[in-house]
């Protein structure tokens, strides 16, 4: 067992490969072919995963870093050496078994939700791709390792939101802007994790997390003792470890494993940042000096905007609704077990760094707050079934931005990995819906089409086919008796994101609450955070209640409100049994971490995750559980249900064909439309930023580069300048100048020759007298001398 480690670079090699075949060989396998390598693949991660938290489990918490074969030396620069290491501790598998978990039962989903589209093979290329981008991201044990995963993330995204991109009467372009909308909106986020990258390796000459033999949960003045049970971390690769971790021989144990033996300047970011913390140093800036203190608020901060970013929070969380434009099982992927926890994930692993920026912490409670109330709110005036949990998502992401904020890195994760569950299944329960609604759809207008008046309802039929939705929630209704496995699933579902007893969400939700309420009564830092985040995420807490059941309502209670809803079949095996398998996981998988109350204790044990998390968090600790704050919270999410089914049941959920019961009150019907507009986000962005920016480049674009830059000056000074020059040097120059010179040196040449000419007479006579006088010449030039020389 202390060999598995070194299973780890298999577990992003194995979906690399199913990537890779299905990416150049899936067209020629069939539908079955691809569906196998693909989720082998998913699975097989999963297997490695799972080995690797039995090694833990089985070494007294021993994280190890792992240096991969071949890969050792991945950036080696002078001054500069980055390894690709990856890094096994609690925190890291409890990522990887959630990605690889549940990202395999997405993949038998979607196995039968993408039967018979053209590019089967290339979806699920690109689904084990993700899964291989999240594994690296989470596995990393340095920020530029974990960048690479972050980008590629980002990249998967981009080509499966918009995998639908060539769909007719305009659908592909909407797939396609949305995303590029992903695309560009995480590219600013990704700049805040570029700066924060540059600002740690400029402050720590490292981008390591932490140095093999390095104890990650280690504080100043612990006893030898206490860090030998935290347990320490050898490179599993050399199998050597660094100085101060020893192991006796005979029995295994670890003894003096303590940091204090290792130079500041040989330990990782977090270890380096608390002794300089301690210390009260200094970093110098180009001409600044500044306190450590302010730096790290400046890496933070530009983290948050990276978090701010993948994780969907205010002001760049627009981009995630839209997102609904991929097939359902990239929706369920990338909002339960991948590209969205990112950023919650990178918060909590630079835990360190949160825990001493109180102004950074403060204001991630904010952001993580009114990212829960203003996404919980426009929930509740969507029509679509998965933008409304598109926005359930952005609001849960809030309640775990929010945790971060008041120092509740434990329930942060803990709520990441409950939602996981249950939001994977809402998900995949929506696709499940709207595979049935459109199979209804079909089969409804195929009755049409046979029906006596067959030549009528075809031509209706097809305007009916343009204008029907089957994702608008509208056109459901009904739906638990034609899909009762479906429905008990979704309910599953809807219980744990409201947080109700026993389910899932209410122990990671309550987890949250009662870490803000304590925050805010005993912190010595972000105390208004704590009481902030506590009155926020309650009211948050009932919004999710109330749209929630609003929506159980709709699709699945009362009539059927169309043929589709009438005529909807149930889904096949293998979409209903992953759904099954996640409602089973929404109702139990709270209980790794139950309070110390009741029964509880006894059979669960006394918070295991946050035990398990503190092996390698260290500022993870659990919370006393707050009897009354666990009441109110439940009392609230009952009412708000309550209230749900009293406004939206018996039939009541759509009032004129379209319209929503809280529109025909006059007291709600603003409320209501301002939260069905999204409370004008995209408009304002579009106003303020999106049109300006068209504006502008449309400008550059057409007056400065083709009018101006084209049109006037390649045309007027540039083709105009160069015709006039070459007109200068081609008469004036060439033919009045060269030219005239050449032919004047011709006609010289002729006029002497045609003066010549007139020499040659051919008369014998006169060639004699010519010579004559040429001897008559010779003979003067001859004496010329002579008759001087006498003179």
């Amino acid at each position: 067992m202390e060999h598995y480690p070194q299973l780890i670079p298999l577990i992003i090699l194995i979906p690399s490969i199913g990537a890779f075949i299905n990416f150049f060989w899936g067209a020629k396998l069939s539908e079955r072919g691809v569906a196998i390598v693909a989720t082998t693949a998913s699975s097989l991660a999963f297997l490695v995963a799972v080995l690797l938290y039995a090694y833990l489990s089985g070494s007294n918490y021993q994280a190890a870093v792992v240096n991969p074969p071949l890969l050792d030396t991945w950036i080696r620069l002078p001054g500069i050496e980055i390894p690709w290491q990856l890094r096994v501790d609690t925190l890291s598998v409890t990522m990887m078994l959630i990605v690889t978990g549940v990202g395999s039962l997405i993949h038998m989903y979607a196995v039968g939700y993408m039967h018979g589209d053209e590019r089967f093979s290339r979806f699920f290329a690109y689904l084990n791709m993700f899964l291989a981008f999240m594994l690296t991201l989470v596995v990393a044990n340095n920020l530029l390792m974990m960048f690479v995963g972050w980008e590629g993330v980002g990249l998967c995204s981009f080509l499966l939101i918009g995998f639908w991109f060539d769909r007719a009467n305009g659908v592909g372009w909407r797939n396609s802007n949305a995303a590029k909308k992903a695309m560009i909106l995480n590219r600013i986020g990704d700049f805040g994790v570029l700066m924060a990258i540059f600002l740690t390796f400029w402050t720590f000459h490292t981008v390591d997390f932490y140095k093999p033999g390095e104890i990650a949960v280690v504080n100043a003045g612990e006893s030898a003792q206490t860090l030998a049970n935290k347990g320490g971390e050898a490179a599993t690769t050399t199998g050597e470890a660094a100085a101060p971790v020893t192991e006796n021989p005979t029995t295994g144990e670890i003894v003096n494993t303590n940091n204090t033996q290792i130079a500041t300047n040989q330990l990782g970011i977090f270890g380096q940042a608390q002794r300089m913390i301690a210390a009260n140093a200094t970093v110098q800036l180009g001409p600044f000096n500044w306190s450590i203190s302010t730096v790290i608020t400046l890496i933070t901060l530009f983290m948050l905007l990276g978090a701010a970013g993948k994780s969907a929070q205010i002001p760049l969380f627009v981009w995630l609704p839209d997102a609904m434009a991929g097939p359902t099982p990239v929706s369920a992927l990338m909002h339960a077990a991948t590209m969205v926890t990112a950023g919650v994930y990178l918060m909590v692993r630079s835990n360190v760094f949160f825990a001493a920026a109180p102004f950074t912490s403060l204001i991630v409670t904010l952001i993580g707050t009114a990212t829960a109330l203003v996404a919980g709110y426009i929930a509740l005036g969507q029509w679509d079934i998965k933008r409304v949990l598109a926005y359930s998502t952005v609001s849960q992401l809030g309640f775990m931005v929010a945790a971060v904020g008041v120092g509740a890195y434990s329930a942060a994760i803990f709520h990441l990995v409950t939602h996981a569950f249950f939001k994977a299944l809402l998900f995949l329960g929506s696709g499940s819906v709207i595979h049935g609604i459109e199979h209804g759809h079909h089969e409804a207008e195929h009755i049409h089409a046979h029906s006596g008046a067959a030549g009528h309802h075809d031509e209706n039929a097809g305007q009916h086919e343009e204008e029907f939705d089957a994702q608008d929630m509208r056109n459901m209704g009904g739906l638990r008796h034609k899909m009762p496995i479906t429905y008990w699933c979704y309910v599953f579902g809807t219980l744990a994101l409201a947080g109700i007893f026993p389910f899932a969400g209410f122990w990671s939700k309550d987890e949250i609450l009662a870490s803000s309420w304590l925050r805010g009564l005993t912190g010595t830092n972000n105390n208004l955070g704590g009481f902030i985040a506590l009155a926020g995420l309650l009211a948050a807490a009932a919004l999710t209640a109330f749209y929630m059941w609003r929506q159980v309502v709709m699709v699945f209670h009362g009539d059927p409100r169309t043929e589709a809803a009438d005529h909807a079949p149930e889904s096949s095996a293998v979409m209903t049994i992953p759904l099954i398998v996640l409602a089973f996981f929404s109702l139990f998988v709270g209980f790794i971490n139950t309070p110390n109350f009741i029964i509880f204790k006894s059979i669960f044990g006394e918070e295991r995750f946050t035990h398990w998390l503190e092996q390698s968090v260290l500022n993870a600790h659990g919370t006393e559980f707050q009897w009354l704050l666990a009441l109110i919270a439940f009392s609230v999410a009952v009412v708000a249900m309550i209230l749900a089914g009293r406004i939206y049941g018996h039939n009541k959920a759509i009032v004129n064909h379209d319209r929503d019961p809280l529109q025909l009150q006059p007291e709600t019907a603003g409320l209501f439309s301002f939260a069905n507009a999204r409370m004008y986000w995209d408009q304002t962005y579009y106003r303020l930023f999106e049109n300006p920016f068209n504006v502008t480049s449309k400008f550059l674009a057409d007056t400065l580069d083709w009018a101006f830059w084209h049109d006037w000056f390649h045309n007027m000074v540039l083709a105009r300048g160069f015709n006039a020059i070459a007109t200068f040097l081609s008469k004036p120059v060439d033919l009045g100048l060269i030219d005239g010179a050449v032919n004047g040196v011709g006609s010289l040449a002729r006029w002497i020759s045609g003066r010549l000419r007139q020499v040659q007479t051919g008369y014998v006579r006169t060639y004699a007298v010519t010579i004559l006088l040429g001897v008559v010449v010779v003979i003067i030039v001859l004496l010329l001398p002579m008759l001087n020389g006498n003179g």
